[in-house]
């Protein structure tokens, strides 16, 4: 079951990723490379060179889980953003292939 929210961080891996790799692999990637502790509950994203698979790499209470989508046409729209933190809304539409131009969330003033 899918039992990712906008509660967790996603952080999105900034090179090209070998989709080869599973569970150690990616978290060699993790803690070698990012810097970071991979059962620390965050949600790290891996894309290959073609942009046509993502793997999601998150630690649940008991064991990791991966999550791999592989398209058959087109690619992923890479969000263009130097920081690796990515949001809940923008990993959604980037896994729907909705090309991510700007992502702001406007402020709402209450007359």
């Amino acid at each position: 079951m899918f039992s990712l929210s906008s509660s967790h961080t996603f952080l999105l891996y900034p090179q090209i990723c070998d989709m080869r790799k599973s569970f150690d692999g990616l978290c060699g990637i993790v803690t070698n490379e990012l810097g970071r502790v991979a059962h620390s509950g965050e949600v790290f994203i891996f894309v290959n060179r073609k942009k046509n698979q993502i793997k999601l790499l998150h630690w649940e209470a008991g064991g990791f889980v991966l999550y791999h989508k592989r398209l058959e046409e087109g690619t992923f729209a890479m969000v263009n953003n130097n920081d690796l933190r990515i949001s809940w809304s923008d990993l959604v539409l980037m896994i729907e292939g909705i090309d991510i131009i700007k992502s702001s969330q406007k402020k709402r003033f209450s007359l």
